[in-house]
């Protein structure tokens, strides 16, 4: 195969597997939750910036302060998880996350990529 024609079936190949995932439960699932948190836009934007405080304290810090800073964003975020609507959505997220993070763990691996 040429160098076309490889990239062609790569693309093949891509278009199957995002397929396949949005018939996964993990998809299905986080696209209700999705859909149900886009008709509560100031509950949208309360999500986002936890899941924007969440990524900086965790890029951020370095092992040892993130105990500490974890355990102050548990905290302050208590009673915003209680919300079942925020606990749904974050869980169903979640478990798309893993999904394609083994995705990506196996093609890494299949291609012996260090």
């Amino acid at each position: 195969m040429d160098e076309k024609e490889v990239d062609a079936k790569i693309g093949e190949v891509l278009d199957e597997l995002t397929d396949l995932i949005r018939e996964t439960k993990e998809y299905k699932n986080y696209a209700i939750q999705r859909d149900k948190l886009r008709q509560m836009p100031d509950l949208k934007r309360q999500i986002d910036e936890f899941r924007k405080e969440n990524y900086r304290m965790q890029v951020m810090s370095s092992p040892e302060e993130l105990f500490d800073k974890a355990y102050d964003f548990e905290q302050r975020y208590a009673a915003f998880r209680d919300n079942p609507i925020v606990e749904d959505f974050l869980a169903a997220e979640l478990a798309l996350c893993r999904l394609l993070q083994r995705v990506n763990t196996e093609i890494t691996a299949g291609v012996d990529f260090e």
